[in-house]
């Protein structure tokens, strides 16, 4: 009798660790799914990034043909690209796009002061373009920060946690603007249209 009683326990024991390492390795490739899922979509945002910032130099060509007097408000588009090309980390790149849309948002509204601009075919597939671009940008940056807050939550929770801690994981950033930062760009019509009578003349 004492034998097998102790062939029910050893039994028991070893389905306990068979169910602990179970647990442990789909707890593990959980975490290193999520993880990936935020590099997927990490990867999907920046190859649009790339390609809008790809195209505002050619915009700018279009443009400056018909606005000459406009170089501070192209030098603040191109210094916003720049920030961009520079911008490593999530943070920082949130930050460059949010300076690349309100710099393209001024361009875009010189059509309003000069109607050959507006009328201009390479001018219109260039800002359907990057509108287009724009939106799934936005479409993309809410998947990627679902996707961060699903991972974020998952390694703080129990018994999540403790995986985490293991395999050194750390909370990754949301690809967003600080609400200080988010400020609509005010396009002065008034001085535009005023740059346009002195070319005139």
């Amino acid at each position: 009798m004492p034998y097998i009683m102790n062939i029910v326990i050893w039994f028991i024991i070893i389905l306990g660790i068979i169910a602990l390492v179970s647990w442990f390795f789909i707890v593990y490739n959980g975490l290193v799914q999520v993880r990936e899922n935020i590099k997927k979509s990490w990867a999907n945002i920046d190859v649009l990034l790339m390609q809008r910032s790809d195209e505002i130099p050619k915009l700018i060509k279009t443009v400056k043909a018909f606005a000459t007097h406009e170089k501070k408000m192209f030098d603040s588009v191109m210094d916003a690209r720049e920030k961009y090309l520079g911008a490593n980390s999530v943070g920082e790149k949130a930050d460059a796009d949010n300076m690349v849309s309100g710099a393209l948002k001024s361009i875009f509204g010189l059509s309003e002061s000069y109607p050959e601009l507006r009328s201009n075919e390479n001018f219109i597939q260039f800002q359907n373009r990057i509108s287009g671009l724009e939106n799934e940008i936005a479409d993309r940056r809410e998947f990627y920060n679902e996707s961060v807050n699903n991972y974020n939550i998952r390694i703080q929770s129990l018994p999540d946690v403790w995986i985490a801690g293991s395999m050194g994981l750390q909370q990754e950033e949301m690809f967003e603007v600080p609400i200080e930062k988010k400020e609509d760009v005010e396009i002065d019509l008034d001085n535009l249209y005023s740059n346009k009578e002195s070319d005139q003349q």
